[in-house]
């Protein structure tokens, strides 16, 4: 059964036609079940109506949804309310994965260095005792506390976890699109999303 799968992107990929490609290679096929999953995306035009908009507007799109895909540009990692989706995805209990698209030619046939793996930049820290766990995310210098989610409470969080911190990427797996052959391999990726 296809999975829904929630695209998380920074939106000058989408005007280079990076991130459309990844979105849209079902159409290619003859039924999104074939392609692995439906897509459940939004688009940033709901910034113009501040924070608490675009947060009750992403958090509507994350419902029914059971896959979190992050599309790695150049700047993805940077971008305030890519960092939300994947955090509020990684709180409600979405799989998570990454697509490095920067290897897909853009309109003009060109292709740039990978971007910065997002998961690299945000992570959270599980108390002393267990009972907590905060969220962190990394400037690009330093790491501080996640200001968008509050800390989430634990129950049964293995002792061995306690008191350390972890940076999502530690497990979250992240391909690449062009050298990955994503169009084949889409689905068995958001198959093996943790």
């Amino acid at each position: 059964m296809a999975k829904r799968v929630f695209f998380s992107f920074h939106y000058e990929d989408v005007k280079t036609f990076r991130a459309n490609v990844v979105r849209n290679h079902w159409l290619t096929k003859k039924d999104s079940e074939d392609a692995g999953f439906f897509d459940a995306s939004i688009w940033e035009s709901a910034k113009r109506h501040g924070d608490d908009a675009v947060k009750r507007l992403i958090n509507s799109n994350l419902e029914y949804t059971s896959v979190t895909c992050a599309l790695i540009g150049s700047e993805t990692w940077r971008r305030q309310w890519v960092r939300y989706e994947i955090m509020k995805s990684y709180d409600r209990n979405n799989l998570l994965f990454g697509i490095h698209i920067n290897g897909i030619k853009d309109k003009n046939q060109q292709v740039l260095p990978y971007g910065r793996n997002v998961f690299d930049y945000l992570g959270f820290v599980i108390s002393s005792d267990g009972t907590t766990q905060a969220y962190y995310e990394h400037d690009g210098t330093d790491w501080r506390v996640y200001q968008d989610l509050p800390s989430k409470r634990l129950n049964g969080m293995d002792r061995q976890y306690w008191g350390r911190g972890y940076k999502l990427s530690n497990w979250v797996p992240v391909y690449d699109w062009a050298n990955g052959d994503g169009y084949n391999n889409f689905s068995t990726w958001v198959d093996n999303a943790k």
